[in-house]
């Protein structure tokens, strides 16, 4: 999963120096909602199917008169008066849906909001991943390892990926299917346990999520040949088996990483056997690979023979299925390295990609959630493994929560997610470095942009073309543009969903830079834009206009008031923060 060339800076495993200060001005980033939720929200799951009970549950007891309402996209579906701290609610029959559960009262003539939670009623997790990371096994009691997963519960994180969890790459399980051991050292002797593997695995089938074991497609230490692994199943840099291509690690990592090739039958049987020996033991869903990126050189088999990487890793794929047909598949293409030719078109569950330079603008965030689109036929998601305040993460210190919240809006309003919680989050390639810590404001926007991510799930991630809609200001005060985005405006992101017309508009208005990685921290807070008047036009004749948007109310959606003449559409945005939703529908 991780770009492992550049991981190996030693201030990623640790670092003495002295906290960054938290930034002096405010980053709260929050319209019409307080900076702590009146009410914290849970459910019971990650994910639901059709017909299941979903049980939720509240921090605290609420006034009388508060009610749930239960909304599939702007549409009441249910509703129901809240009694006490915890109830049930059957999901829908309706597959591959998102809901948004709001609980609220009325206050004084106007509707409160005490908060919200998306829920994803969905059979298949591949249908809307959102993944999260582990990436710590020391010696963990239950109750440590139930607060991670609870956090990442609340998010909704429907598939986990293990990272560095093994023994060894050409080895993942330490000791043997009868008699596994109950430690051992990892790739970067770190001791791992036996029991926080496995108590993490049940925990997050507790909460309905899947989990995948991470492992290098090509991957091998200096002692592989004493355990089996043959001489002729290694890339060569010349045709006649000298050298070996191997990507050098310092202490204190136990070993370097010699490339095998993908496409050699020997290794993949092999590399499949140790695999399926580890799953005896721990009962992972399925396997993340991942590989290192382009060599950017020529290698070859034992033999000679020219080895072409990208295309050799749609075969380790599907020998990979074929091995383990119940098991899931997912495949880390870096910077897209063979995703094209090899990887779309592989029996892997989800299109999974790790964003480098040069694509560090939140233009190459959309377009490669839309290659990936195209490429896979429109059949497989995206998730984007995007390292933010990636400069910062080598000291102690904060995420900036204007970064952060800029680049989820662009990847989840394309329609992707952002593999970036886990234990923390995510800031390095190397996924222990837990370096910098969230905001309290970062906190609980976050879970804001997951439940809308998850309610709203069946207009950002299900169909639709996109389109540049003709949308203006009234009164020319506001500087709007289509995507791409450009500092001093606010992005506008069409799509078209036949009887609905989404309207994203991303404020980019006073944006430092375009740089999604916001690498040194330096993002500004967007100035907080309200009740201003747009102009649309369409043909089509207009039944009502919703908005919603993470920033606002938990992501509730509320109606807009509007005028139509003829081809002309004319209404006022009551707010915009980070990131707004406008859904016309016709």
């Amino acid at each position: 999963m991780k770009n492992i060339l550049l991981m190996c800076l030693l201030s990623t495993l640790v670092s003495t120096s002295s906290c960054r200060k938290a930034p002096v001005k405010d980053n709260t980033g929050i319209i019409n909602q307080e900076n702590q939720y009146p009410v914290n929200i849970n459910t019971d799951k990650a994910m639901y199917s059709p017909g299941d009970n979903i049980n939720f549950s509240i921090d605290k007891a609420l006034p009388s008169g508060t009610v749930v309402t239960y909304k599939y996209l702007n549409s009441v579906v249910a509703k129901q008066e809240l009694n006490g701290t915890s109830w049930t609610w059957k999901a829908p029959s309706q597959d591959f849906s998102g809901y948004m559960v709001e609980i609220s009262r009325e206050e004084g003539g106007k509707n409160k909001i005490y908060g919200c939670i998306g829920i994803d009623v969905s059979s298949d997790a591949a249908k809307f991943p959102r993944n999260g990371f582990l990436s710590k096994y020391g010696q963990m009691s239950e109750v440590q390892i139930h607060n991670v997963m609870s956090n990442l519960n609340r998010l909704h994180i429907n598939w986990v990926q293990f990272q560095d969890w093994e023994f060894k790459h050409h080895e993942p399980l330490a000791g043997t299917p009868s008699d596994p051991a109950e430690s051992w050292k990892d790739i970067a002797n770190r001791t791992n346990y036996k029991s926080t593997v496995q108590g993490y695995i049940a925990a997050a089938k507790s909460y309905n999520m899947k989990t995948l074991s991470y492992n290098a497609i090509y991957g091998a230490l200096d002692d592989a040949a004493s355990d089996g692994v043959s001489d002729q199943w290694y890339m060569y840099e010349d045709q006649h088996h000298q050298t070996r291509p191997v990507l050098q690690l310092p202490p204190p990592f136990k070993s370097s990483i010699y490339y095998m090739d993908p496409s050699n039958t020997g290794w993949q049987n092999y590399i499949a056997g140790k695999t399926k020996e580890a799953f005896e033991v721990y009962d992972f869903d399925g396997n993340q690979v991942d590989q290192y990126g382009n060599l950017n050189k020529k290698v070859y088999t034992y033999s000679g023979e020219p080895i072409d990487v990208e295309t050799s890793f749609k075969s380790f794929l599907e020998a990979m299925k074929t091995d383990m047909p119940d098991k899931k598949l997912v495949m880390n293409a870096v910077n897209q390295y063979g995703q094209q030719v090899s990887i779309s078109k592989s029996p892997v569950d989800f299109l999974y990609t790790e964003v480098w330079a040069p694509n560090e603008g939140y233009k190459d965030l959309a377009t490669i959630i839309q290659e990936n689109d195209e490429w896979s036929n429109y059949s497989k998601k995206s998730v984007l493994c995007a390292y933010m305040d990636y400069n910062l993460a080598a000291n102690p210190g904060y995420f900036n929560t204007p970064g952060v919240l800029l680049t989820d809006a662009v990847i989840f309003a394309f329609g992707g997610s952002h593999l970036e919680m886990g234990e923390h989050m995510l800031g390095k390639e190397y996924f222990p470095n837990d370096n910098l810590q969230m905001h309290a404001d970062l906190k609980n926007d976050i879970v804001s942009y997951y439940d809308f991510l998850t309610a709203y799930q069946n207009l950002l991630r299900d169909g639709g073309n996109f389109n540049n809609p003709s949308f203006t200001s009234a009164d020319g005060k506001i500087k709007f543009n289509n995507w791409p985005p450009a500092i001093g405006s606010v992005s506008v992101i069409g799509k078209d969903m036949g009887q609905k017309q989404i309207i994203h508009l991303i404020n980019f208005s006073n944006a430092s830079s375009l740089s999604w990685r916001d690498a040194d921290g330096t993002q500004t807070v967007p100035d907080s834009l309200t009740d201003f008047e747009v102009k649309f036009s369409t043909a089509k004749v207009i039944k009502k206009i919703w908005i919603a948007s993470p920033d606002i109310d938990y992501g509730s959606s509320r109606g807009i008031e509007f005028k139509q003449s003829g081809d002309a559409v004319s209404f006022s945005v009551p707010s915009l923060l980070y990131w707004d939703m406008i859904v016309i529908e016709y």
